[in-house]
């Protein structure tokens, strides 16, 4: 199985634990996550993975949420999108779109302001940046960077789990299964 590639629900499903848990891994880098989520198989429709992606993130620990983390690409960092994360391309396709828009200037002024939250919190900024200008994921670290670590766990946390449903509406036909055709 490539996990790369999108999926019915029903394959989901059919898929042996090792294998759902690697799907899942390319959604979520968090063990606890993507192992519970090969446990809580099968699913019925798109909307109990969701229900079922939330409950299990609200159980992970601070270290799981960190290890989640780990597994971005600090956002800016075009060469870091394009080499380290290649086996995400898929499914993390666009999140940083803005990105790789941006001007030198923007990207480098991320770039510090992340290095700089990196140093002040021990992990890097996390923002769902779908759809976010390069300006406005800027805007909102330069926010951010002020607040203390416990408050920037929680709010890291919410952006991932943000970043994880997107993944999975990405890596999973949802429009096949609920009867849309398309042509």
């Amino acid at each position: 199985m490539n996990p790369q590639n999108t999926l019915s629900l029903q394959t989901l499903n059919s898929l042996d634990s090792q294998q759902a848990e690697q799907w899942f891994s390319q959604c979520c880098a968090a063990p606890k996550w993507f192992k519970g989520m090969g446990h809580a198989r099968p699913f019925a429709d798109f909307d109990g993975v969701v229900q079922a992606a939330k409950k299990i993130w609200q159980q992970c620990s601070t270290s799981e949420f960190i290890t989640a983390f780990e597994a971005h690409p600090m956002i800016g960092d075009v060469n870091s999108l394009r080499k380290k994360y290649a086996a995400t391309k898929n499914m993390a396709s666009n999140e940083q779109q803005g990105a790789n828009d941006a001007d030198d200037e923007t990207l480098h002024n991320l770039a510090s302001a992340n290095h700089e939250y990196l140093n002040k919190h021990g992990f890097i900024f996390i923002i769902c940046a779908s759809g976010l200008s390069a300006n406005t994921m800027l805007d909102a670290l330069m926010l951010r960077l002020a607040n203390d670590t416990a408050t920037e766990i929680t709010l890291a946390a919410a952006e991932q789990i943000k970043i994880t449903l997107l993944r999975l509406e990405k890596g999973l036909q949802k429009k096949l299964e609920k009867g849309i055709q398309t042509s």
